[in-house]
């Protein structure tokens, strides 16, 4: 287990970090360093998209070809987690490569105190800033979800460039509202554009990336989508197609197929363009969502137990592909286990962003090369705290190897399972299987240091 009192002494440090190294990453060869320029980063980020709703993931009444594209042309990761089951703390950690209850951030923000359940530490130090000082210009198109005012604001928090949506979901795709405010913004200015927010978020993505593709300077895309989130609402026109195509889908899964249609669709537009410039050959594409698909709406999580809001594997495994031409084979496929925060270190590795205080992800980048990177053996840890019938408790998973340690929500039990036997989360082991009270404990201790306040003693180490 990680040393809680260096851990917090870090973090505190982190916001004075020293400039990122300017060098070309390491994992480059001699003679690749010469003739390199460093790639450009374009992360995508779908809202509830469930593990089976997309075409290349088994879905038989959806098609998804541009993202099924990029699954062909990259990697796919079978095994690949959000950090929680819900928007806000994933979007923590994959800004801050942290647990999210360790930045402030274990529940969704949203606009009221009395159903708000988090705050993004000023400690944290995010991605964009690290990622400036190697040379990136940064910018942030569609959902933020970390803050709804200043200093909590992208702008504030390290990213160049912002156009796009401040607050969690929206009440209409068309007016952008959420409680009746406007949370569209270019930078800092309210703006109300006209349109489905799918396709502003597609165009507005196609506008920065035409805005730097003429300039030497190397930039990262964080185009975070809020489809297929509720309220479900695809255009009619592809709503009327996938009724037209599919004879025997019910309206409810019409629309949401309709909607994650519709946003594939706008991938396509925006990975077009990036070919149609000769972009593609020298930039990353990550492809991922923020937790598993919501059922009541008809969202398919393939063969996983449950969705949205639930540590169960439908709530918290999604879909996840990386695509560089050259760097990662086409059509490759890995089974090893990651998490959201593990995509901040393999951004930082890949464009030689140095980091010289603690994380908690680990970078897969070599994985994704194809090298060999044996499969590290760590306690993982999931927390969601949240209102309304939870009365503002937490409740949690923890994963070490193949066990499983899930409480779903904070009036059930903690029940132990062993994912490679029993993968669909049926059979509860005994509690006097060892793993339970190792998986326990370290799950105390990561709670532990989660809820460090000033008038606590931080210990030296807690071991498991």
């Amino acid at each position: 287990m990680r040393s809680l009192g260096s851990t917090r002494r870090n973090l505190l440090k982190a916001a004075g970090l020293g400039a990122a190294a300017m060098a070309m990453p390491k994992w480059l060869s001699a003679g690749e360093k010469k003739q390199a320029r460093k790639p450009n980063i374009v992360l995508i980020l779908a809202d509830d998209l469930g593990y089976g709703d997309l075409s290349s993931y088994g879905a038989k009444d959806l098609k998804t070809p541009h993202i099924d594209n990029l699954v062909a042309k990259g990697m796919r990761f079978d095994n690949f987690y959000a950090n929680c089951p819900v928007c806000s703390p994933t979007r923590a950690s994959l800004l801050t490569g942290r647990y999210p209850d360790l930045v402030g951030v274990p529940g969704v923000i949203r606009t009221h105190l009395r159903n708000n359940w988090g705050y993004l530490a000023p400690q944290a130090v995010l991605l964009p800033k690290l990622l400036n000082r190697a040379g990136y210009h940064t910018a942030i198109v569609g959902k933020w979800h970390l803050g709804l005012e200043s200093p909590n604001v992208p702008n504030e928090r390290g990213f160049d460039h912002f156009h796009g949506y401040l607050g969690d979901m929206m009440d209409d795709y068309y007016n952008h509202r959420r409680h009746g405010i406007n949370y569209m913004r270019l930078h800092g200015k309210e703006i109300n554009p006209k349109g489905h927010a799918t396709d502003l978020f597609s165009q507005w993505a196609i506008d920065y990336i035409k805005d730097r593709f003429r300039l030497e300077q190397p930039f990262f895309l964080y185009l975070a989508y809020n489809a297929p989130h509720t309220p479900i609402q695809p255009p009619k026109d592809w709503f009327n197609k996938v009724k037209k195509r599919e004879k025997n889908i019910s309206d409810k899964r019409a629309k949401l197929t309709a909607l994650i249609e519709h946003m594939d669709d706008g991938i396509g537009k925006v990975i077009a363009l990036l070919k149609d410039n000769g972009l593609d050959k020298n930039t990353l594409i990550i492809f991922t969502s923020d937790n598993g698909g919501q059922l009541n709406v008809g969202a398919n999580n393939g063969p996983l137990r449950a969705g949205k809001q639930d540590m169960y594997e439908g709530g918290i495994r999604v879909p996840m592909c990386a695509v560089w031409p050259g760097k990662i084979k086409a059509g490759s496929r890995s089974d090893r286990v990651a998490l959201t925060m593990d995509l901040f270190p393999t951004i930082c590795e890949a464009v030689g962003a140095s980091l010289d205080y603690e994380i908690d992800g680990r970078s897969i980048l070599w994985a994704l090369l194809g090298k060999s990177q044996p499969a590290e053996e760590r306690y993982l840890f999931w927390v969601r705290r949240e209102g309304g019938g939870y009365g503002g408790r937490a409740y949690y998973a923890a994963r070490y190897g193949d066990f499983k340690l899930v409480q779903n929500s904070p009036f059930e039990p903690l029940q132990l399972y062993n994912l490679k036997d029993d993968p669909k989360e049926q059979n509860p082991l005994e509690r006097r299987n060892p793993m339970y009270n190792k998986l326990f404990t370290a799950l105390r201790n990561h709670i532990i240091e989660a809820g460090a306040v000033p008038w606590e003693k931080y210990p030296v180490k807690l071991s498991s």
